[in-house]
């Protein structure tokens, strides 16, 4: 079977094929209802109910290939697709736009130096030796510091490099945190999620560069506009459902007005008049992480029969 051909008329979508944001996304494809089976080793798998093939790559490499228009709909993090920006020439466009933020791998690109080591503050680095996998976002944090203003520059219209660089940025693809203790570097720029890998390697944060969280992108010159919408919509829904909660409870007419600004609901909450005279029940969504302070505050102004449900998924306006 002729691979591209059998590819041609299904919405290409990458996905991580491995690292921290690979099960999320994953996770996130099972609820929006993707349904998919990949074989083993293979990093293109056909999705069985949507026109749409999965093609799963390094999530540094997903940008270039979105921006390039050889994939439509990705997701990746969004300091990958900051890296890529920083990599391109004056006044070219980065051919990637981002359609939402999924909320999950959060985490910071920032300078980090040896706890016990000389150096404070990110100036003291100027000059010194930097190792990173984010070569791009490096160079023009450090080029911003040494008063450059960026990495190209446009003479007669034309991009150029600037002057080379007194920073020394070297690019290490794993284990950038060793390079320190090793000698290699004075100085790292890398990702830091809890920290804990930082501090055992002997490292503090003494600036952020970028922060970052998984989102989806999408090419400026997708092939299908109207699939890409649809897919939208139900991760949308599925990270709605995943953030709240139905709360139904009955309250006093009375007091309908506080219950209501306890629980405004996305919109607005949902009233229904009761059999009993002077009672309704309300329906509203609220952030989980809020339900049990919501739950409290509801009882104090004579909420009753206050209820909690699950959203399986969601589309909300």
């Amino acid at each position: 079977m002729d691979l591209v051909n059998h590819l041609s008329d299904r919405l290409l979508f990458a996905v991580p094929k491995k690292g921290r944001l690979q099960q999320a996304s994953l996770d996130l494809l099972t609820g929006s209802d993707i349904q998919f089976r990949r074989e083993t080793r293979l990093d293109i798998a056909l999705v069985k109910n949507l026109p749409i093939a999965l093609i799963f790559l390094p999530a540094a490499d997903i940008p270039t290939f979105v921006g390039e228009g050889r994939v439509d709909l990705a997701i990746t993090g969004r300091d990958q697709v900051a890296e890529h920006d920083a990599h391109l020439a004056l006044g070219e466009q980065s051919g990637v736009e981002e359609v939402m933020d999924l909320g999950f791998g959060k985490c910071k690109l920032q300078v980090q130096v040896p706890d016990k080591g000389s150096v404070q503050d990110v100036r003291d680095l100027v000059g010194k030796n930097i190792v990173t996998s984010f070569t791009g976002l490096a160079e023009d944090y450090f080029a911003r510091l040494e008063g450059l203003g960026g990495r190209k520059e446009s003479i007669n219209g034309t991009a150029s490099p600037i002057p080379k660089l007194k920073t020394k940025i070297k690019f290490v693809g794993g284990s950038v945190e060793a390079a320190c203790a090793l000698g290699v570097a004075d100085g790292i720029i890398d990702l830091v999620e809890s920290g804990e890998t930082m501090r055992a390697a002997g490292l503090k944060a003494i600036d952020t560069v970028v922060e970052s969280t998984a989102v989806l992108i999408k090419s400026t010159s997708v092939s299908n506009e109207k699939l890409v919408n649809l897919i939208a919509a139900r991760i949308r829904g599925v990270i709605t459902a995943q953030k709240y909660i139905l709360c139904q409870y009955n309250v006093p007419r009375a007091k309908l007005a506080e219950a209501t600004k306890i629980t405004p609901g996305k919109r607005a909450p949902t009233v229904t008049a009761l059999e009993e005279d002077g009672w309704v029940a309300v329906s509203s969504m609220v952030e989980k992480k809020n339900i049990a302070t919501v739950m409290d505050e509801l009882t104090a102004v004579g909420a009753t029969d206050i209820l909690v449900l699950d959203i399986a998924n969601s589309r909300t306006g």
